[in-house]
C-alpha cells in the first residue's frame, strides 16, 4: 500500500473534516485529564484537547455523537446514512497485510517496562467510576482453533501500568471465544485499537453475517484495511490506527471485579467478576491522538455509544423487515434512548396485517429493542414532534397495542430488576387499509392551486358540486373572498346547498343563468351584489 492509502482512513485526518466543516472544538487552555469529562458531556461538537496538563499525546472526543458526523465519515447526509451501510456491508474487502516498516502505528514501539498504560492521557469519565477507562478500544482477537477473527468493542478499565479488566459479562462474540481459551487453560492475545475511522467503530460494534469483520471493516470504508503484524502477540491490527495495546487475557477467566462505570443505558452498572488483560506492548503513531468516547449520563443524544449503537440497531431489523413486510421505507433508532431500546419504522402497506409483521420482525431480530412504533410513509421517523401526533391521533391502547412477555432482554436495563427476561410493546400507528378511514385521517395543509380554465362560480357549479378550493382555483382568483362573495349571493336567494362532506352544489332546479356570468346578482356592475339591498332582505332569507 502507498503512504497515501495507509494515511486515508486516519482518524486524525478525519478530525481536520470536521474542523472544516465547522463540527469540531479545540480546547487549547491548558486543562487537567480530570476537567474532559465536563467539557464533553453534552456538547454537541466532537472537541480536541491540544493542551493536557501532563499528557505527552492530544486527546479527541465525541467524533461520533452525532449521525450529522458519522455521516460525514461516509460521504452521505445522515438521512442516508442507513442505507449507506447496508450498500456497504454486502460487499467484503479482504484486508491487505503490510509491513512493519510501512506501517504508521509501529513508528513508535514501546515494550517491557515503557509499555506503561499510565503514560496514555485516560480520563475519569464519570465520578463513580471504579478506575480510568479506556473506552475507544477496538478489540481484535481470533478463536482458539484460529479458524475465525473477531473485532468488537471493549472498555479497558485500568488496575496498574500493566494490567485492565475487561467486560466480558454480556452475551458476545469474544466471551464466547475467550471461554474456549479458559476450557483449554490458555492465554488468548488480544490487541485493541485506540483511535480509529468511524467505518472501523461501526463494523466493530455491528452484529454482521461475515467470516471475517475487518473484511466488513474494509467493505464499510470502500477499501482494504491495511494491517500489520503485532510486535509481541500472535495477531494483526490496523496499521492506519492510532495506537495499538498488544497483551492477552489470562486463562483464570472471570476473576477480578470490574466496574462499577456509566453504562450507555445512562445509569451505572454495577462491580463485576471480569477477565484481566496483560500488556505487553504499545505501538503507535510519532503523532498519536489518544481518543475517548462519550457513555451513557444524561445527554445520552450526544454520546458516541447511543449513535453507534443506533446504527447497529437499524441496520439488525432492516435486515429483519426484508423478508417480514413488502415496502419498509425507513429505520430509526432515537440514540435519546441510547440507539436500542425504542424503534421507528416507517412502511407503506400493500395488505393489512403488515405493521404487526414489522412488530414481530423487530422483535425477533438480532437488535435487542424494547418498543417498536410503526407509522405509514406520510410520518417523519426522524421527526420526535410528528411521532408524538401519530401516536396521539392514530392509536388506541385496546386494539393497536400489541404485547410480547418473556422474551431476551439487555441485562443492563435497570426496569428489569434482576429478571433474566422482559416484556416488549408494538405501537400500530398506522391508518387502516379501508376506504372509509380515509376521511378520518385527511391532514390538512397549505393551499395549492392547481390551473384550470376559468369559470364564474355559479357556472361552475352547473357542472357538479365543487370544495372551495376547488372553486378558488376555477374562478381564477387569489382572493378567496371573492369566492365567498359569491356563493352568498347563491345562497340569498335560495339556490345553494351543503353536501355531507362539505361541498356547495346548486338545489334541484336552479340554473347558472339565474345570476350574471360574475356571479352576482343581475344589474350588479360590481360582480359582488348590492351590500345596501342585501341589508334590507329579511332575516330568513339571510
Amino acid at each position: 500500500m502507498s503512504g497515501a492509502e495507509v494515511e486515508r482512513f486516519r482518524l486524525r485526518r478525519f478530525i481536520g473534516e470536521l474542523e472544516r466543516a465547522g463540527e469540531l472544538e479545540t480546547v487549547s487552555e491548558p486543562l487537567d485529564l480530570i476537567d474532559v469529562a465536563a467539557r464533553l458531556d453534552g456538547n454537541p461538537k466532537a472537541v480536541i484537547f491540544r493542551n493536557l496538563r501532563s499528557c505527552e499525546l492530544d486527546v479527541v472526543g465525541n467524533v461520533m455523537s452525532s449521525r450529522e458526523r458519522i455521516a460525514l465519515a461516509f460521504g452521505v447526509t445522515a438521512g442516508g446514512l442507513l442505507a449507506e451501510v447496508a450498500r456497504r456491508v454486502q460487499t467484503p474487502i479482504a484486508p491487505a497485510v503490510i509491513a512493519s516498516a510501512d506501517a504508521p502505528v509501529h513508528e513508535v514501539v514501546w515494550t517491557g517496562a515503557d509499555a506503561d498504560l499510565m503514560r496514555l492521557p485516560v480520563p475519569l469519565q464519570h465520578g463513580d467510576d471504579g478506575s480510568l477507562y479506556i473506552s475507544a478500544g477496538i478489540d481484535i482477537s481470533r478463536s482458539f482453533d484460529g479458524a475465525r477473527r473477531n473485532v468488537g468493542y471493549r472498555r479497558l478499565m485500568l488496575r496498574g501500568p500493566h494490567e485492565a479488566g475487561i467486560d466480558l459479562v454480556a452475551p458476545s462474540d469474544l466471551h464466547n471465544l475467550y471461554a474456549e481459551y479458559v476450557e483449554h487453560e490458555t492465554r488468548m492475545p488480544i490487541a485493541f485499537a485506540v483511535g480509529s475511522h468511524p467505518a472501523d467503530s461501526i463494523a466493530a460494534v455491528g452484529t454482521w453475517p461475515a467470516a471475517d469483520e475487518l473484511a466488513l471493516a474494509g467493505a464499510l470504508r470502500g477499501a482494504a484495511v491495511p494491517l500489520v503484524r503485532c510486535v509481541t502477540i500472535d495477531a494483526e491490527v490496523p496499521a492506519d490506527a492510532e495506537i495499538v495495546l498488544e497483551g492477552y487475557l489470562d486463562e483464570r477467566g472471570w476473576s477480578e471485579l470490574e466496574g462499577p462505570y456509566g453504562e450507555f443505558y445512562g445509569y451505572y452498572g454495577p462491580a463485576k467478576y471480569n477477565p484481566v488483560f496483560h500488556l505487553t506492548a504499545i505501538t503507535m503513531r510519532h503523532d498519536a491522538l489518544f481518543q475517548t468516547l462519550a457513555i451513557g449520563g444524561r445527554h445520552m443524544a450526544t454520546t458516541d455509544t447511543a449513535q453507534l449503537n443506533a446504527i447497529r440497531t437499524e441496520a439488525a431489523v432492516w435486515t429483519a423487515l426484508q423478508s417480514a413486510v413488502r415496502e419498509p421505507v425507513a429505520v430509526y433508532a432515537p440514540p435519546v434512548c441510547g440507539g436500542v431500546s425504542h424503534l421507528r419504522i416507517a412502511l407503506r402497506q400493500r395488505v393489512p396485517g403488515e405493521a404487526r409483521n414489522a412488530i414481530a420482525a423487530a422483535f425477533g431480530s438480532n437488535a435487542e429493542v424494547k418498543h417498536v412504533f410503526v407509522v405509514d410513509p406520510d410520518i417523519d421517523i426522524f421527526s420526535d414532534e410528528q411521532m408524538e401526533w401519530a401516536l396521539a391521533t392514530r392509536f388506541q391502547a385496546d386494539r393497536d397495542l400489541v404485547v410480547g412477555s418473556h422474551l431476551r432482554a439487555v441485562p443492563l436495563d435497570p426496569s428489569l430488576r434482576g429478571s433474566k427476561t422482559g416484556a416488549k410493546a408494538g405501537f400500530d400507528l398506522t391508518i387502516p387499509m379501508e376506504p372509509a378511514a380515509a376521511a378520518h385521517f385527511a391532514v390538512p395543509g397549505p393551499p395549492q392551486l392547481r390551473a384550470v380554465p376559468h369559470q364564474p362560480v355559479p357556472v361552475a357549479l352547473a357542472d357538479g358540486p365543487r370544495t372551495f378550493r376547488e372553486l378558488v382555483e376555477i374562478a381564477g382568483t387569489r382572493d378567496g373572498r371573492d369566492v365567498v362573495r359569491a356563493l352568498d349571493d347563491l345562497r340569498r336567494s335560495a339556490r345553494l346547498e351543503r353536501l355531507a362532506d362539505g361541498r356547495y352544489a346548486l338545489k334541484d332546479g336552479a340554473a347558472a343563468g339565474d345570476t350574471d356570468q360574475r356571479g352576482g346578482n343581475r344589474g350588479d356592475e360590481s360582480g359582488h351584489g348590492d351590500h345596501r339591498e342585501h341589508a334590507r332582505l329579511a332575516p330568513t332569507q339571510r
